[in-house]
């Protein structure tokens, strides 16, 4: 896998950011001559009036927008066939994702199939979208997923309830807006959430094996930027800096896993998702501080530099001090933000197919450490209520 992405074409990307940037991106649109275009989001976004005013400024334009709003979180691959068959009833010629990070997938795996015959589901791996899709933009609405910046989306069997990862150059957004106005109502609980989710993409971005692009940088950036500002977004959600902020982690920490890739604590928070239904944010959350100390001998160093990077420490401290600091110090957040550490949905019943397919997705990301059945069923055995 690492052989293929080195030897990807670059994908064209651009970003609109700040107060109003949303209308700056509507606007590139219709200069780029499109005549239909597809919305996606979700119902609640459309009754809040959030998605009237982020495609304000198409009114009057020459684009004809039609909209899909039956994404619901952990987006199912029927969804992905409504939405598509709408774009083609509909002729879109481009789709834009309004919302979270559901509603960005949902886009991606859309704007593919409406130009395709294949089942979405026989695209789950990497690079097996080789045809021209929809063009493809992003509006997000929370600041957590970083989807707006990647080249892959995560669609659930809305039977079995797996989640499969399709990932692709053809699936990065064309153009994002990180409109901090749009993010102002967001709740103080899935701030946080999505907060944590972040704060999680850019952590395992730097600890990862892999050492690619700009990967150091982007998530030393991210990682700042929440600690310093996730609270504060939290506490005040009409803080619009705070807002900007974490919408420039978010994004950040989008492009530094889109370098390399997430770890350990998504292939069992995917798990969680899949069989419980515990938001993302959430369960990245709940298991980020166990997979730290999991891998703390192997990351020591990485981990002490980010304990160095948020201020904690004292002159002198030794990695094996920063490195446990710094796990410290993400508890502390997670606890300021109001997330609590166990959840009640874990059954012991499930810990062993949880920690079968957690090892076999953990095997596929450039992880410092595999993990093994004993510390799968450890964490679990720490995070259940």
């Amino acid at each position: 896998m690492k052989l293929v992405v080195f030897f990807s074409p670059d994908s064209r990307h651009r970003v609109f950011a700040g107060s109003g940037s949303s209308a700056q991106l509507c606007e590139h649109i219709a200069r780029t001559g499109v005549t239909k275009v597809l919305v996606v989001t979700d119902k609640p976004l459309r009754e809040l009036g959030v998605v009237d005013q982020a495609t304000a400024a198409l009114a009057g334009t020459a684009v004809d927008v039609a909209y899909y709003d039956g994404v619901l979180p952990d987006p199912t691959f029927d969804q992905v066939a409504e939405g598509a068959a709408l774009a083609r009833s509909h002729g879109s010629e481009a789709v834009l994702a309004i919302g979270g990070g559901s509603s960005m997938d949902a886009a991606k795996i859309i704007a593919a199939s409406a130009t395709s015959d294949m089942a979405p589901a026989d695209w789950v791996g990497f690079g097996k979208v080789r045809h021209e899709v929809l063009p493809i933009y992003a509006v997000p609405t929370t600041s957590g997923t970083g989807s707006e910046a990647t080249i892959g989306a995560v669609i659930s069997d809305a039977t079995t309830h797996q989640k499969g990862i399709i990932s692709g150059g053809t699936l990065l957004p064309l153009a994002a807006a990180l409109d901090p106005d749009l993010i102002t109502g967001l709740p103080p609980h899935i701030t946080a959430a999505t907060g944590m989710d972040a704060l999680t993409h850019g952590i395992e971005a730097y600890i990862g094996s892999w050492e690619r692009g700009s990967r150091s940088e982007d998530s030393r950036l991210a990682i700042k930027l929440i600690f310093d500002n996730l609270a504060t977004a939290c506490r005040d959600g009409d803080n619009r800096d705070a807002r900007n902020a974490m919408a420039m982690a978010a994004y950040y920490a989008g492009m530094a896993i889109n370098q390399v890739n997430v770890g350990n604590v998504h292939a069992i928070a995917h798990q969680l998702g899949g069989k419980y239904g515990i938001p993302h944010g959430l369960a990245n959350s709940l298991v980020l501080p166990h997979v730290l100390e999991f891998s703390r001998e192997e990351t020591a160093t990485r981990l002490a530099e980010l304990a160095q990077l948020i201020g904690i420490g004292s002159p002198g401290d030794s990695s094996d001090a920063l490195s446990r600091q710094f796990i410290e110090a993400v508890l502390a957040l997670r606890e300021e933000v109001g997330i609590a550490g166990t959840s009640d949905k874990l059954k012991k019943k499930d810990f062993a197919d949880i920690a079968l397919a957690a090892i076999k997705e953990g095997a596929t990301y450039p992880v410092p450490r595999l993990l093994d059945r004993e510390s799968v069923d450890r964490i679990l055995d720490r995070i259940a209520a």
